[in-house]
């Protein structure tokens, strides 16, 4: 047996907690209106349904106004540098199988600087739960056009409009492999919550893009999705079994070209509705589903768990191969490899 625990075995509360063992003694310093809060505030409440030990839990963050909140956690946490958290979550989930480990990280430390760590996390499968903040644009060095910005954004680093065609970071996570995919929105709490907490009970790379407004430098960005007149026609929320319909209209596979799109829902089209299946095998329709959006207009986006499935978790299979390393050879000799015969000296 492994020296460590697998993930479902960390050790669980003593006594029960609330949200207020989540909290810390520090000043929550972002800008006043900032969706960050919402996240936070429903972080720190559904923490305690799942029976973790505080000190069982870890949060690991790069750089950027989302990166500041281990602070407000009480729990450990590593505030480390820019695109790296997953990288270094990484190395802690796969040593440490006894933690519950979460990533914080925003569109432009996970998808410029971060965008190599965070795809090899994500086709590894290694136990994270990585919760990625879009406001399509970079808040905390002051309002420069981010990797999900849309083409043409007007920003202080773009004056005349940004050239550079978006990631789509639900397609891009589905494209390399990720086990969990999903999305949701900051100022629906209960949605938000409920998505967090299918997250948490995944085993393997959770990700979970949270459209988040920054109310200083892109106000607005995602008010059509939060409108109550426009989000029922722009908004398509995904239930797993259930038909893909959102106002009058519905996401339906074209007979001949088997690609998805949106039609009117009529008594004589109603029965070839799509049925959202979050546990296909093959991330194909799902994939198709995250670019039914259009980035410009945000109409017709899916929120909600795009894919959930099961795949060997990374963590478990370094710790197997392992033991049979050391049941095959022994225990391994560092010093002996580091002085062995591939080594020479430059004179």
């Amino acid at each position: 047996m492994s020296d460590f625990p697998a993930l479902h075995l960390v050790p669980k509360a003593d006594a029960p907690q609330t949200a207020r063992d989540f909290k810390t003694d520090q000043e929550v310093r972002w800008c006043p209106g900032c969706g960050d809060y919402v996240i936070l505030n429903a972080v720190q409440s559904f923490m305690p349904e799942l029976g973790i030990r505080r000190e069982n839990t870890v949060f690991i963050s790069g750089i950027g106004c989302s990166s500041r909140f281990p602070y407000y956690m009480n729990t450990y946490g590593v505030h480390s540098i820019h695109g790296r958290a997953p990288a270094i979550a990484t190395g802690l989930a796969t040593s440490r199988r006894d933690l519950s480990v979460w990533v914080v990280t925003g569109d432009g430390d996970a998808l410029s600087i971060g965008g190599n760590h965070l795809i090899h996390a994500l086709r590894r499968n290694v136990n994270l739960k990585i919760l990625l903040f879009n406001n399509r644009i970079y808040g905390l060095t002051k309002g420069q056009y981010s990797p999900t910005s849309e083409l043409g954004k007007i920003t202080k680093s773009t004056p005349m409009g940004s050239l550079d065609a978006p990631f789509n970071p639900v397609s891009l996570a589905l494209g390399a492999e990720a086990t969990f995919v999903a999305r949701t929105i900051d100022s629906d709490r209960p949605h938000l919550t409920s998505v967090l907490r299918a997250a948490a009970q995944h085993q393997g790379t959770a990700l979970v893009e949270i459209y988040q407004n920054c109310n200083i430098f892109n106000d607005g960005a995602f008010d059509v999705l939060k409108d109550a007149a426009s989000a029922e026609r722009a908004l398509i929320r995904l239930t797993h079994g259930e038909p893909i319909a959102f106002g009058t209209r519905g996401v339906f596979r074209h007979p001949s070209t088997g690609e998805l799109e949106v039609r009117e829902v009529t008594d004589a089209n109603r029965a070839d509705l799509l049925v959202h299946d979050a546990h296909s095998p093959s991330p194909v329709t799902a994939f198709a589903l995250s670019r039914l959006a259009d980035n410009d207009t945000l109409h017709q986006t899916p929120v909600g768990i795009f894919r959930d499935v099961d795949r060997p978790v990374y963590d478990t299979l370094m710790a197997d191969q392992l033991e049979a390393a050391v049941a095959q050879k022994g225990p391994g000799d560092l010093g002996a490899l580091l002085t062995g015969s591939d080594t020479w000296t430059v004179a």
